[in-house]
């Protein structure tokens, strides 16, 4: 039987790009090559497409775009892999796996252009990627679910005046969050104890995207659930806890500090969990997801699960709870490869 052909997309021009470095190796490591046969393309921080055959002991260091063998590549509809080699040499492509983070590679816009190539990815399609990128928009459906507790927040907008201070102290009080509402691995949060730390925050969360959400504290644990799809039906996890190493799980308490790490079967009060994968079940759906996803909450004291946000590209790296959730539900990693492959398709 003929292998197929899968091109896994690594790099990337966002503020994760050294995460999907990381990542990658997981899907480059545990991709069974007598099954399929793999070709990697990474995207530089300029936005270079590059197919690369060198060593990828390089790529984990990020020096991977400094071989002098790499080939610039692009995707095109009706031949696939297109190599600007001096022949145009073609790779016909049946699946693509894009191990990207963050800004234009888990927001919808590379899903689009693998629609308009015909060519069948692992992950959510272009809608779901989109909306579930934008914080401020995932709120808004998750609370057309009305049974699902979140924080309550303050919508900020580049060029809005500082009418936002008083709105967001009035309504949500301090301490509160502020995130940028596009960007992942917590690039650009901050905690603002004061109104000088609240205008601080917000500034930096500008220079990360257009759209800030301001959210009130939720005390509480940090649990997570991984979703897989699976024939059209949804396996959840068991709840994980994300413990921090820091004030909150920050960039750096995720993937620098550590101190920082991941309970798989956390002490929790009973009915706890069931309620998790319920809630991570009916987000994936009314989000319009498919493939895979990681669901956030925090569990207040009194036991009550409240939702944070999704992530339709889950981190792979070595020390990531999705993979490490899914294993211990009968899914080790190699499995789990598999599943994501053989389960990939265009948009529904």
């Amino acid at each position: 039987m003929d292998k197929k052909s899968i091109l896994i997309i690594f790099g990337g021009n966002s503020t994760e790009h050294e995460v999907s470095c990381k990542s990658v190796m997981n899907f480059i490591k545990n991709i069974p090559g007598e099954k399929y046969e793999k070709h990697l393309v990474g995207i530089t921080k300029n936005g270079e497409w590059m197919y690369y055959t060198s060593d990828t002991a390089l790529i984990p260091q990020c020096k991977w775009a400094e071989e002098p063998s790499n080939v610039s590549a692009l995707l095109c509809p009706n031949k696939g892999l297109v190599l600007l080699d001096g022949k145009n040499s073609v790779i016909k492509i049946d699946v693509i796996i894009p191990v990207l983070h963050g800004k234009n590679g888990e927001d919808g816009t590379i899903q689009g252009l693998f629609e308009l190539c015909s060519i069948p990815y692992v992950g959510c399609g272009v809608v779901a990627s989109s909306v579930s990128m934008d914080k401020a928009y995932t709120k808004i459906i998750v609370d057309s679910l009305k049974e699902i507790p979140q924080a309550d927040f303050v919508l900020v907008r580049e060029g809005d005046s500082n009418n936002y201070i008083e709105k967001a102290e009035e309504k949500l009080g301090y301490p509160m969050f502020v995130k940028p509402c596009k960007s992942g691995s917590s690039q650009g949060v901050s905690k603002a104890e004061n109104r000088t730390e609240l205008i601080s925050a917000v500034n930096l969360a500008l220079t990360h995207d257009s759209k800030v959400l301001i959210e009130e504290t939720i005390k509480g644990r940090e649990l997570e659930c991984a979703v897989l799809e699976k024939d059209g039906e949804i396996v959840c996890s068991n709840a994980g806890e994300a413990v921090a190493g820091d004030v909150f799980y920050s960039y750096e308490a995720k993937y620098n500090n550590s101190d920082s790490k991941t309970v798989l079967n956390p002490d929790i009060p009973e009915g706890v969990n069931e309620k998790v994968r319920k809630y991570a079940e009916a987000i994936f759906r009314a989000l319009g997801c498919n493939g895979l996803s990681r669901v956030d909450f925090f569990m207040e004291e009194d036991g009550n699960v409240v939702f944070n946000e999704i992530n339709t590209l889950p981190g792979f790296t070595e020390i990531s709870m999705y993979p490490m959730m899914m294993d211990a539900v009968g899914y080790p990693i190699e499995k789990l490869m598999e599943e994501l492959i053989e389960g990939a398709g265009l948009s529904k």
